[in-house]
Order: C-alpha cells, then sequence, then structure tokens
C-alpha cells in the first residue's frame, strides 16, 4: 500500500523556506527563569536557519506568570507586531510548545504565521528524513503533535454556526463536523504508520540479530546535533555521507565498516542529534533512529571542543540515553572539532578527535580495540596445506598481520576473534 502523507499542514512558510533565499522571521520568548534563555535563543535561530530562514530580531518578555491566550502580556504582544511590520517578517517562532489556541490568536494578533519551536523541529525533520522508516516517523510524530491543536491550526478547522430546519444550534456546523472528520482522518492516519513502523522495526530486529549472530561488535556515535558526528564517521569509514554545518544534518542512523587496528572488524553508526528541551514525544517517536545505541556495544558521546557549552550538550545526551536505558553499556566520551579556535578546557582523560585534520582518529581506534579487546585474540599458526580453507575464515572474521609458505604449511600471525579461536587452536604455535 502507498504511503500518503496527511492534507494537514502546519503552514506554508516552513515549506517556501529554502537555502537559496532565507525568509525573515522574528523569534519569540517568554523567560520564566527556567533555563539559559540566551543559549535556547542561540539555538532556535540555528534550527530557523536549517530551516532556510535568517532570524532578524527577537522579542522576549521576562514574565513569571504566561498569559493564557498569547503566553506573552498585550504590551509586548503589541511590540512584536510592530517588529514583525518592520522587518517584514515571513513568519513569527515561539521559544517552546503553544496550544492551538494560542497558536491561532497570536497569529491573529501578529498578523503573520506563527510557529513553535516543536514545529520548527518537525518542519527539519520532514524535510531532511530520507529513508521510508525516518519519513513515516517524521509524519507520525507531525501528526500526534497536530491531533490535539487541530482546532487552532488553521481558520478552515473553526466552528461555523449551525443552521438548518432545526434552528440554531440544532445540528453540528460544517466547521465542527470538519473537525471531526480531521480528528478521525489523523486517527486512522496514526493507526496505519504504528502498523508500518511496527513491520519495518520487526526488519530491523531481524538485520540486528544477524549481526549479533556474526558476532560483529556495534559501536555507535551519539551526541548533541552539529557536533561533526557524520564528519567523524565519515573520517574514520573514507566513505562520504551527508554532513553540513548545520542542525539535523542527519536523521536517519547510518552504518559503515571499519576495521579496528587489531584486526577487528565493527560496525559504526551513525545517529540523529540531539538538542535541548526535545519534546518527550519526540524523543519517543525517533526512538528506532535512536536505539541503535541502545543495542550498541560501545557508545562514543561526541561532544564540540569548541563549545562552551559542551558539558550541557553533553548533560542533554546522557539524559536521552538514560531514557533508551543505556547506562550499563560502555561509553567513551569525544571532544571533537578540537582544531577550532576556542577550544575548551578539557579533562586530560577525555579524547581529542578532529574529523577535519585527523587529530585524535588514532587515539580514539586504539581505545576502541582496548574497550572490545575481549572480542579478539592475536595468533601464530601454521596451517597444513589440505586446511587453508581456515585462511578464509581468519581472512574474513579477523585479519592476517603476517603469512610465510614453509614446508609443513603456510605460518600465519594474525588475530581471530574468541568465538573463533577453537577453530585454531591445533594449528598455534
Amino acid at each position: 500500500m502507498t504511503d500518503n502523507t496527511t492534507e494537514l499542514d502546519f503552514g506554508t512558510t516552513a515549506q517556501k523556506a529554502t537555502d537559496a533565499e532565507k525568509l525573515p522571521v522574528v523569534l519569540l520568548a517568554l523567560d520564566q527563569g527556567r533555563y539559559d534563555m540566551a543559549r535556547s535563543l542561540d539555538e532556535l535561530r540555528a534550527l530557523a536557519d536549517a530551516n532556510g530562514m535568517d532570524a532578524v530580531a527577537e522579542v522576549v518578555q521576562k514574565r513569571a506568570t504566561p498569559e493564557a491566550a498569547t503566553l506573552l502580556g498585550e504590551g509586548k504582544v503589541a511590540e512584536a507586531r510592530l517588529v514583525c511590520q518592520n522587518v517584514n517578517a515571513a513568519a513569527a517562532i515561539f521559544d517552546g510548545e503553544l496550544t492551538g489556541s494560542q497558536i491561532r490568536n497570536l497569529s491573529a494578533a501578529l498578523q503573520v504565521e506563527v510557529l513553535d519551536r516543536t514545529m520548527l523541529i518537525l518542519e527539519i525533520f520532514r524535510a531532511r528524513a530520507t529513508t521510508n522508516e525516518g519519513k513515516l516517523q517524521t509524519e507520525l510524530a507531525t501528526l500526534r503533535y497536530q491531533l490535539p491543536r487541530l482546532q487552532g491550526l488553521g481558520e478552515a478547522l473553526s466552528r461555523q454556526g449551525g443552521g438548518g430546519g432545526g434552528g440554531g444550534g440544532a445540528r453540528r456546523g460544517a466547521g465542527e463536523t470538519k473537525l471531526e472528520l480531521d480528528r478521525r482522518h489523523l486517527h486512522h492516519r496514526i493507526e496505519h504508520l504504528e502498523g508500518r513502523l511496527k513491520e519495518l522495526e520487526k526488519r530491523r530486529s531481524e538485520t540486528r540479530r544477524a549481526r549479533q549472530k556474526n558476532n560483529v561488535p556495534v559501536v555507535a556515535l551519539v551526541g548533541y546535533t552539529n557536533v561533526g558526528k557524520s564528519s567523524l564517521l565519515n573520517a574514520l569509514c573514507g566513505e562520504q555521507i551527508f554532513e553540513a554545518d548545520m542542525l539535523f544534518a542527519t536523521l536517519d542512523p547510518t552504518a559503515r565498516k571499519l576495521v579496528l587496528p587489531s584486526g577487528l572488524q565493527i560496525i559504526l553508526v551513525d545517529t540523529v542529534g540531539f538538542v535541548s528541551r526535545l519534546p518527550h514525544h519526540l524523543v519517543e517517536a525517533f526512538k528506532s533512529t535512536l536505539e541503535e545505541a541502545a543495542f550498541a556495544d560501545v557508545i562514543v558521546k561526541v561532544a564540540d571542543a569548541g563549545d562552551a557549552q559542551a558539558a550541557e550538550q553533553l548533560a542533554v545526551t546522557d539524559e536521552v540515553l538514560g531514557s533508551l536505558d543505556c547506562t550499563d553499556i560502555p561509553q567513551l566520551v569525544v571532544y571533537n572539532k578540537c582544531d577550532t579556535a576556542n577550544t575548551v578546557a578539557f579533562d586530560p582523560d577525555i579524547l581529542l578527535t578532529s574529523a577535519k585534520t585527523g587529530y585524535g582518529l588514532s587515539a580514539l581506534l586504539a581505545k576502541l580495540d582496548e574497550v572490545l579487546n575481549h572480542r579478539v585474540r592475536t595468533i601464530e599458526i601454521v596451517l597444513p596445506y589440505d586446511k587453508l580453507a581456515l585462511a578464509d575464515i581468519l581472512r574474513s572474521r579477523g585479519s592476517v598481520a603476517a603469512e610465510e609458505y614453509r614446508e609443513d604449511g603456510v605460518y600465519y600471525r594474525g588475530t581471530v576473534k574468541i568465538d573463533d579461536l577453537h577453530r585454531f587452536e591445533e594449528f598455534l604455535v
């Protein structure tokens, strides 16, 4: 069955934004002192940039109690409207989640389209997802977010009054009927997407079991978005995947083979990046793209060495990993981008790398070997000429460092997995 995307949408501005011509937007925020507002707005600005938007102005109000209808107070809303007019803003983006009625009220007051932080992230996800599963996950997260906000997400869904022979209010109005139809459509679509994703999860579980059967260790790169995980994977594996200096450059998990210095072959997996205050339902919806970490043998937590908030980035990473029950998996901390000018102070026990220059990559590989050393053993063997079929196993499942033809057979020095050691025990020298 062909998957058709839902007809419902947040609006048009996010779709029209392109890298070629960035749309001017105004950032809105309510500062209740719960988190670092400057940092949060910097991140929101980066999210807007990743979606082809240019944050040209911001309006922030410090207020302990939000206004129910618009979160911002009446005077601040009036100020925001003037700012939007003065900069010819195509949209306003609120740094937080809004209800459907708050979206409608703010949009009417500002006379521009209003998005909230989650809607912006979902739009980036929609634009960046490349695999079928990524697209389905994005649509599912979007529909779950839209469902409780239907009545406020568009004038077409507003109530249009009663009518007909029964008098005013005797029947449901056309708008209410449309709202119920939309709700029913979303519920059916959500159920269908959940079924499709369960099928894909079954296939992915079979792939994972095949890896485990072959005893191939999995190393997952996880961390905050835009810390250089994709660049690190490319530098280590030499295969190009999309990388860019923007948030959420990678959404779908990417796996590559990598041979460690010991000869142990591993699977290196790049995962979707995290952001601070990522809504729980988004983490839930995208667990399939993150669960490679939950089934990994080693987790490499990557942070940006040039970012003063690197510790906070790692805290976000730990929080998400905790929700995936990954705390018992061996973990390494890597500070990437150490070639940047503003590299922060670091713990000498933490690995420093630069995917750009190659600095620290050999140390990272050696550390992975150390963590996984229980998986392999270095051996010296002489295989009789009628047993050379075992050499294929040595090469395909281990590594060969030296080879020499002798009268009684072929001498090999190399590494084998512990699980394969019994095959070679009688030929050890």
